[in-house]
């Protein structure tokens, strides 16, 4: 049976990364499977304690019972401070709280602290979200890193439900070659600087290939001159699909190690390329898939030169990169659409 659904969306202008991948794929695939589907969203703004609660307070006010004067049948929220929206039937896809005020505080990834203004914006954005996300029909989340703070910090439990990459069934692998390859935005907490240090320590003289745009990219380049290895690097902005499928086709390895991750396409869309992955302890989600040794290495946060020898190893031995890349492949056939999909319209039975 048809069903309309919205999916919320939290919108941050200019700005797109793996949360707009998924409210997409989300909605092309249900509209595959017959149902009416629309993202709904609203921007989002942190310039100032104030916007941060605005924002929050403007989806509490949206109520999607009904549309043009037509019922709505189902809501799917994702990220902070989307599921503050109001509906009878409001199932949670959790991408991620405001991880400022939980598990990023303390750290150089979030400027709260102990300011009267912190704390009190700290307090609402805390009770909003276990009012909002306890009365969830249904709660699920993109990892298990996700659900576990979300139990660790709301007392509340979500399901974990795998994300498949937008490009699913079209990756493919050819035979390993001269470069590392990362993906994602140009952003400090997906820490390219280990990678760039690490190239620059190994012997093997590989290229490394980081694909992505943001805000990190005029230092990233800086440090590779300074490092000597500029012109091993290239940085080519954002890519064409057919073009990300050739460079995960043609890498010997993929990097990605962002610091606590919530999920990463990057981790599944290596693997489903036959690529080993190359990540560190501390990278949240990706470690839901990459085993030492296994499907990947995995060395300590900020270890360069461990991971620079884990780089010569994999390019002395292309048929090891084959191997890992292979049991990558087998540890991720299992996330596909149609078990994701028949969770999230599980209330509607």
């Amino acid at each position: 049976m048809s069903a309309r659904i919205a999916i919320c969306a939290a919108q941050i202008p200019f700005v797109r990364g793996g949360a707009e991948v998924l409210y997409e794929s989300l909605r092309d695939e249900l509209l595959r499977r017959g149902h009416q589907a629309e993202i709904v969203s609203l921007p989002f703004n942190w310039s100032s304690r104030l916007n941060i609660v605005q924002s929050a307070l403007a989806w509490r006010l949206v109520d999607l019972t009904t549309a043009a004067g037509q019922p709505i049948d189902l809501v799917i929220a994702t990220r902070f401070p989307s599921y503050l929206v109001r509906h009878p039937r409001k199932v949670v896809w959790l991408i991620h709280q405001f991880r400022q005020i939980y598990d990023l505080k303390g750290t150089r990834f979030s400027d709260f602290g102990e300011r009267p203004e912190d704390a009190e914006t700290e307090r609402m954005l805390r009770q909003f979200d276990q009012r909002a996300l306890g009365e969830a029909r249904a709660r699920y989340s993109i990892s298990r890193n996700t659900a576990d703070r979300l139990a660790r910090f709301n007392r509340l439990e979500a399901e974990p439900l795998y994300p498949p990459p937008a490009l699913g069934g079209r990756y493919r692998s050819s035979e390993p070659g001269d470069y590392l390859l990362s993906v994602g935005r140009l952003d400090p907490m997906k820490r390219f600087d280990l990678l760039l240090r690490a190239v620059a320590a190994a012997r093997s003289p590989l290229r490394c290939v980081i694909a992505g745009d943001g805000p990190d990219r005029e230092r990233l380049l800086q440090l590779a001159a300074e490092l000597g290895i500029a012109s091993r690097v290239e940085l080519p902005g954002r890519v064409s699909d057919e073009r990300l499928i050739e460079l995960y086709a043609g890498a010997l390895a993929v990097f990605y190690a962002p610091f606590d991750e919530d999920y990463g396409y990057v981790t599944v869309e290596a693997f489903q390329s036959r690529r080993p992955v190359l990540t560190t302890s501390d990278s949240g989600g990706v470690l839901e898939f990459v085993r030492d040794g296994v499907n990947g290495f995995v060395c300590p946060p900020g270890a360069h030169r461990e991971m620079a020898a884990r780089i010569d190893r994999l390019a002395a031995d292309p048929a090891l990169a084959r191997r890992l890349g292979a049991a990558g492949a087998e540890s991720v056939a299992e996330i596909h659409w149609d078990g994701v999909v028949e969770r999230l319209l599980a209330p509607l039975a």
